[in-house]
This record gives structure tokens, sequence and C-alpha cells, in this order.
């Protein structure tokens, strides 16, 4: 093999001064048996750099005569990409033994994918977030993706694409899903889709969500008092109160709230699924009811490296099964967020506190007012207004009962 390598080392020299010659800019390298390339390339997707650099680029090209041969071709192909602005990272893999995307099989594709998933700078600072949406939203997919392709080596790459979409049913979530983590691996691998992923999302949405039966603010408090765990108490009264997710609980900075604050806030930390964002409580009054201010989370695994936000999740939803509670960890915060409309909590407000879009607040909660809330919600509104109705008629209480002005 020293014999072999010394061939092909002499070859690689010979090579290298050809292209310094025609001022290609890169240099070949021999890393074991494969090939590859030094030279000065753009910021990768994801770099905090602006300039192109020195870097390494894989080209998983073999270390043998044919093997130089491609990858002299490749340096004059990528050296008039710079010259025409069109070099894209894309088209390349960072790791060991991996090349262009289009020479790779469907699983090396997929760990690109999700390297550059990981990488991407707007994910970079909620690692845990990025893990659990990959895991949760995208990983399911492509994995029946390759299943589906492996078990039908007939269909092409589009054709697989298509059927594993259709794999899902129809009008659901899981079909939007799919659709969004295939038409985004098909942008990745610069695939055409001739029939766009969005058409096959069919007619699921919030608007066809199933209308929920909230508990009430009484239900929620009865509900409380038969948790016989204290810090399984705590995590429900804070759910209730502040109108966390259920793995929010775990990662919240609880400081201001132990101290005495009197608006008595909570810090939801960055490790969240959609970073950090302070919480007032509503109502305020829970705070020393549900007596918030003695810190009793349950001893549970938190570590990031050793789990994920969604078993986090998932271990508050087992306890609520546990004690037989009558609603889920989730209504908990959909009952806080239809109650801060009864406050009348701007939406803008209510959307930063809950860490999502205003468009998203609206259109999931504003849909589940019953006619209860609704009664609720007028009743608050008549009570605040010092308007007079026309005629003499004085309002004596909310609720729309008046009795006449005797003068």
């Amino acid at each position: 093999m020293t014999d072999a390598n010394d061939a092909i080392d002499a070859r690689i020299s010979q090579t290298n001064q050809r292209l310094k010659a025609a001022q290609m800019g890169f240099q070949i390298e021999r890393r074991g048996q494969k090939l590859g390339l030094r030279g000065m390339l753009p910021p990768r997707p994801g770099s905090l750099r602006l300039k192109p650099t020195q870097q390494r680029l894989s080209l998983a090209l073999p270390a043998t005569p044919a093997g130089l041969k491609q990858a002299e071709q490749t340096v004059k192909v990528i050296a008039a990409q710079l010259i025409q602005n069109t070099f894209d990272w894309r088209n390349y893999a960072d790791g060991a033994g991996w090349g262009r995307l289009d020479q790779m099989g469907l699983a090396q594709q997929v760990e690109a994918f999700k390297h550059q998933f990981f990488a991407d700078s707007a994910r970079v600072s909620h690692p845990a977030s990025t893990k659990t949406t990959w895991e949760g939203a995208y990983a399911p997919y492509l994995r029946k993706l390759e299943a589906i392709a492996q078990a039908n080596p007939q269909l092409s790459f589009v054709e697989a694409i298509y059927a594993t979409v259709r794999a899902t049913d129809d009008h659901s979530r899981s079909r939007q899903l799919c659709c969004t983590t295939l038409g985004a691996f098909a942008d990745f691998l610069k695939v055409e889709l001739p029939i766009d992923l969005k058409t096959f999302w069919g007619r699921y949405g919030v608007s066809q969500t199933q209308a929920r039966e909230l508990p009430s603010d009484e239900l929620i408090v009865s509900t409380w008092a038969t948790i016989p765990n204290p810090s399984w108490q705590f995590v429900y009264a804070v759910m209730a109160t502040y109108g966390l997710r259920n793995h929010e609980v775990f990662f919240c900075d609880f400081s201001a709230l132990l101290q005495g604050n009197s608006e008595a806030t909570i810090r939801v930390l960055n490790t969240t699924k959609t970073g950090t964002h302070d919480v007032w409580p509503f109502y305020p009054e829970w705070v020393e009811s549900f007596n918030l201010r003695s810190l009793q989370l349950p001893t549970i695994q938190t570590d990031l490296s050793q789990t994920t936000l969604q078993r986090i999740g998932q271990r508050v939803t087992s306890q609520f099964r546990r004690y037989d509670l009558p609603f889920s960890p989730y209504n908990l915060r959909h009952a806080w967020a239809v109650r801060t409309i009864h406050f009348g909590l701007p939406d803008t407000v209510a959307a930063r506190m809950m860490g999502h879009s205003v468009a998203v607040h609206n259109r999931t909660y504003h849909q589940w007012l019953t006619h209860r809330d609704q009664q609720q919600a007028v009743e608050t509104a008549l009570s605040r207004s010092r308007l007079v109705a026309p005629g003499g008629g004085r309002r004596q209480e909310a609720g729309g009962r008046r009795q006449k002005d005797e003068g």
C-alpha cells in the first residue's frame, strides 16, 4: 500500500503544479484513500463568517489515477462557479467520505439534509427545540420515504416522494408535516417537483380542529386539590396560572416569583421550543392560592444531552393520566389563553407570552370561545363601560340588567 500511496502522491503533486500554474486557487489532497480539495471558499451555510476562507471540501473520490483525473475536472468546475458566483454548498456535504449530493444514496442524502438542518443559523441558538422539531416533525417522514423507496426500487426519487405523501391520511396534520418535510428535502437536493406538494395538503387546518370543551376556572382549582404529590401539584398550578407548555415548566427562571416580585412574572428560558419570553399570571391571585412562591418541581431528567423536550412533555402528560385528571395538560394552556381574552389583554401581548405569532393565537384560541366564554366577555365589557343607553336607561350591573332613571 505504501508504494501505491507514494505513486498517487507523486501524481497529485504533478496535478497541483498544473493547477497552480493555471491559477485555479485549489490544491488536491489525499486523506486516507479519498481525495479532497483545499482552497478559498465562501462561508458554509450556518457559518458566522462573512468572507471566503481557506476550507477543505471532500470529494469522496478514490485516491486512484481515475479519481485524480475526476478531481482535477472538479477543481475547474468549482473555479468557474466561483468566478460566476454560482457556487452552492448544497451541492456538497460536510462529512467524512461525502461528496456531491447527486452522487449519494438516499440514506446519505438524508444524513446530509439533517446536518444542514441542524447547522441552519436560525436554529443554532435553539438546539433543544431544533432536536425536538427534527425528531418529531422531520425524521418520521424521511424514514417513511426511505422505507417506501427501498420496498419499491422501480420508483424514481420523485415518485417515491409522492408515494410517501399518499401513504399519509387525507386532510390530516401528518399529511401537512409530510409535505413540508419532503418539500424541504427536495429543495435541499435541488430536485424540482412537477406537482407542488402543497396541493396535497387537503382541508386540514386549525379551522377544522374540533371544538374543545375547556375546563372552567372552578374545575381547574378543584382538580388541583385532588393531586396527591406536591411537586406535581406545582407543575399543574404553574401551567394553569401561566399558560406554559408541558416542558416549559422545567425550563423557567422563577427567581422573580421566589423573591416576592409583586407582578409575579416568570421567564421561559431560551432552551425551550420558542426561546426566551416573560409571562404574567392570569389570575394573579392563583400565585398565592396555589403557593407558587415555594418552588417544588419534581425530579426528572432535564439534561437535553440525555433527553428531549418532547420526552419531558410526555412525562407531564403521563402524570396527568396517572392521577386521572379530567383534562389534558394542554387544556390548561388553552384555558389560560381564553382567560386573557376575557381580561382584555391585547392579542399581541398574549401571543408573545405564549411564544407564538399573533396569527396563530387568533386562529387557534378565538375559535374556542364558547357561549359561556362569550357571555362572560360581554358582561366584563359592559361592567367596564360608562356609556348610558339612549332613552334614559342606566346600567345597574353587568349582563344587561337595567333600571330606569328617576329623574
